[in-house]
């Protein structure tokens, strides 16, 4: 069992028979009243968000979620195939279960997909990927000094923006939580 006053950033629990990530929180102590947490979840399963208050000593049981490493193989359709590192398993899972990060996910590409029950609600992608611009316009010379961007396209489909000093077929860092260009790799 796990109090709401026990809550961090990334927690799972288990309430009124569904299971939640806490999403953000904050322990707010007013100078009436008694204190509460402001919580900011969502539901692992409908990935809907919810904001509510807790009372600091409400029990809640703790989620035990899986999060196993799996290599992505290659997409189908809607359905994306992965093989588990261990057993040479292969598991579709679904477009909507990856997320925004399926812009940046490219074959043979390690990820952990996240599971409760047996059930797969989600696949987290490395922080930071490595991946070629397939397509952007040259920079000019001179337009370094206003710290400019143009937009590159990459081998996965997704559009960056990207300093003028970064040329085509070059391999860049991409934060997969961000979408931002961070450097050259």
């Amino acid at each position: 069992m796990i109090s709401a006053g026990e809550f961090r950033n990334g927690l799972t629990f288990e309430m009124d028979g569904q299971v939640f990530q806490v999403v953000e929180f904050q322990h707010v102590k007013p100078g009436k009243g008694s204190a509460f947490v402001r919580t900011k979840y969502k539901n692992v399963k409908t990935g809907a968000v919810v904001e509510r208050s807790f009372n600091p000593n409400e029990k809640f049981e703790q989620a035990q979620l899986d999060r196993n490493d799996m290599q992505f193989i290659y997409s189908d359709g809607d359905l994306y195939y992965f093989m588990d590192l261990a057993t040479y398993e292969q598991r579709p899972i679904s477009k909507d279960s990856i997320g925004d990060g399926i812009r940046f996910l490219k074959e043979e590409m390690t990820c952990k997909v996240l599971s409760y029950q047996g059930e797969v609600f989600g696949v987290e992608l490395p922080i930071t990927v490595e991946l070629e611009i397939t397509e952007c316009e040259p920079g000019v010379k001179g337009d370094t000094a206003t710290n400019a961007t143009k937009l590159a396209l990459l081998e996965t489909g997704a559009t960056v923006k990207v300093p003028l000093f970064v040329n085509q077929n070059e391999m860049i860092r991409v934060d997969t939580r961000t979408g931002e260009y961070l450097e050259r790799a």
